[in-house]
């Protein structure tokens, strides 16, 4: 990988900031012609600092207004459960986040469902079902204060 500069790590703010900046605006703002805008834009997808572009979606607009984060406790601590679950889990739609944590739960997962009732069809048809789990703890989150904040660098 490449060693980034002020303008790679300028490029980086401003494009995590608002990813719908054209390749002219983006030049505009740090000083350097399009096509080495491009040039350098199309480095820092190549070498992977840069890993995807998307809209954020509103998730009360599309009926998603429920989030639940949920600590799951497995049976085993094997690299064979952890591979089992995790493969599992990946399928799950629902689930956001899924990250292997230390402390008293071995994942902890950022669920998106309509509501209480929904979550709750979720968990008891297919949470507890997952491969391997011992034991869930649910978190409803009142508000969100901080989602998503670009990277302090």
């Amino acid at each position: 990988m490449t060693k980034l500069d002020r303008i790679d790590f300028r490029m980086l703010r401003l494009l995590q900031t608002d990813g719908r900046l054209t390749n002219a605006e983006l030049a505009q703002r740090v000083s350097v012609s399009a096509a080495t805008c491009h040039r350098r834009s199309q480095r820092l997808f190549e070498e992977g600092y840069i890993t995807g572009v998307r809209a954020e979606i509103s998730p009360s607009a599309v009926g998603l207004g429920a989030l639940v984060m949920v600590g799951v406790v497995l049976d085993r601590s094997t690299p064979d459960s952890f591979a089992e679950f995790e493969a599992a889990i990946v399928r799950m739609d629902e689930v956001l986040d899924c990250n292997l944590v230390a402390g008293d739960f071995d994942y902890l997962l950022k669920i998106r469902v309509r509501d209480m009732v929904d979550f709750n069809k979720l968990h008891g048809q297919h949470l507890i079902a997952l491969p391997g789990v011992r034991q869930t703890r649910t978190f409803f989150v009142m508000k969100e204060v901080k989602e998503n904040a670009p990277l302090p660098f």
